[in-house]
C-alpha cells in the first residue's frame, strides 16, 4: 500500500481528500493534519510515501515545507492540491521535488488519475536491477505525466461540478438530483445533468429506492 499524508487546512477539503484517497485502490491514508509544522512533526514520527499538500497553509507556504522536509533527510514524494495558477508556483514547484500538481477544484476522477500515474510511476522505479536502457528510464518518467483532462459538456462549470462531486463524497449510499440542488443552490434539473454525465462517464451510477408507494425514487452514488 502507498501511504498519504494530507495537508490541508481546511476542515471540509482535507476530509474529502481522505475520502478520496480511500476510494482508490493501493492507496492507505496515514494522517491528516493542517499546517505545515504538523506534517513535519508527523513525518518525523512515521514516514510516508506520498504527501498531498495544499500550497497555502497557515503558518508556511507548502514550497517552503518541501524545502524543509528534503533538508530533513526526509524521502517522500509531492502531489500539490491548490488553487494557485500562477505559472511561476508552478515552475518551482518542479524545482523542490513537486511530482504532480492538481487544481482546485476538481473531481474525483482527475484527483485519482493523478493518484493512478503516481502508482505507476513507483511500480515502474520500485522494480529491483538497473534499467536497462534510456526506452526504460524515459518509460518510467512518462508514468508520471497524465493526458489533458476532457473538457466538461458545454454549460457545466469545473466549479459546480466539484461541489456536486463533494456532495456525493458525503453520501455513499446515494443522494437525489433534489437534495444535491438544494445543497449547492442550483436547479434540480441542472443537478441532474451533471449526475448523468457523472453516470455516462463511468464516475457515479444510478440507484433506484424503492418506497411504499409509486414509483423508486432516482438516487446517484459514486462507483
Amino acid at each position: 500500500m502507498i501511504s498519504v499524508l494530507v495537508v490541508e487546512d481546511e476542515k471540509i477539503t482535507a476530509e474529502a481528500n481522505r475520502l478520496y484517497v480511500e476510494r482508490v485502490p493501493g492507496f492507505e491514508v496515514a494522517g491528516v493534519v493542517r499546517s505545515g509544522g504538523e506534517a513535519l512533526r508527523f513525518l518525523r514520527r512515521q514516514p510516508v510515501d506520498l504527501i498531498l499538500l495544499d500550497l497555502f497553509l497557515p503558518d508556511m507556504h507548502g514550497l517552503d515545507l518541501c524545502r524543509a522536509v528534503r533538508g530533513a533527510g526526509i524521502l517522500c514524494d509531492v502531489i500539490a492540491i491548490t488553487s494557485a495558477r500562477d505559472l511561476s508556483v508552478v515552475r518551482e514547484a518542479v524545482s523542490v521535488g513537486v511530482a504532480h500538481y492538481l487544481l482546485k477544484p476538481y473531481t474525483f476522477a482527475a484527483f485519482s488519475e493523478k493518484l493512478r500515474h503516481y502508482a505507476r510511476f513507483r511500480d515502474s522505479v520500485d522494480a529491483s536491477g538497473e534499467a536497462s536502457g534510456q526506452e526504460e528510464v524515459d518509460n518510467a518518467l512518462a508514468a508520471l505525466r497524465a493526458p489533458a483532462q476532457p473538457r466538461l459538456p458545454k454549460g457545466m462549470t469545473p466549479v459546480t461540478m466539484a461541489a456536486i462531486m463533494h456532495e456525493l463524497t458525503k453520501a455513499p449510499e446515494g443522494v437525489s438530483a433534489y437534495t444535491v440542488g438544494v445543497s449547492i443552490g442550483v436547479a434540480r434539473v441542472t443537478a441532474r445533468r451533471y449526475l448523468e454525465h457523472l453516470t455516462e462517464t463511468g464516475v457515479a451510477q444510478r440507484v433506484p429506492q424503492y418506497g411504499s408507494v409509486g414509483r423508486p425514487e432516482l438516487l446517484y452514488r459514486l462507483i
